[in-house]
């Protein structure tokens, strides 16, 4: 499913700042696309501690470190715009979290090594950097829903 709505952008004090601005389009694609707020920011604290002109050793670019291959196929035209960058990554983690009927460690694990992958080898698939990049993805997105069901703000 692609979506082309925007996330809401200024307020009644003009725009927001950047780390607002990636906040309200992470809240707006993840109630779009039904993943959870935590489990996105959980990837961008990890792939780009939120920002935004990363760029990795590999060629993954922006907040969710989007390979270009994965950015076209999410209809993602420029990987370092905010709004673009994250409603392509959260395409890409809903369509990996049906593909992957739900088990995060397999999506987490499709989303650094690829979905090929994780398909044909599943867990049994033995990467330091796979189990260390979801290790660190699941203890902040822990961290993250407790926080959140206490109430607290990330």
């Amino acid at each position: 499913m692609l979506v082309v709505a925007v996330c809401p952008l200024a307020s009644a004090q003009g725009p927001p700042a950047p780390r607002e601005y990636a906040t309200r389009c992470i809240e707006y694609y993840a109630h779009i696309y039904q993943v959870p707020v935590e489990l996105v920011e959980s990837v961008i604290d990890v792939e780009s501690n939120w920002n935004p002109s990363a760029v990795s050793p590999k060629g993954a670019v922006g907040l969710m470190q989007l390979m270009p291959g994965t950015a076209l196929e999410f209809g993602v035209r420029n990987r370092f715009q905010v709004e673009d960058n994250v409603r392509g990554g959260v395409a890409y983690l809903a369509w990996l979290i049906q593909l992957f009927r739900g088990d995060l460690r397999l999506v987490m694990g499709a989303y650094v090594a690829g979905q090929d992958r994780m398909l044909s080898h599943g867990l049994s698939y033995s990467s330091r950097e796979v189990y260390e990049y979801v290790s660190n993805v699941a203890r902040q997105y822990r961290w993250r829903r407790t926080r959140s069901i206490r109430g607290g703000k990330s």
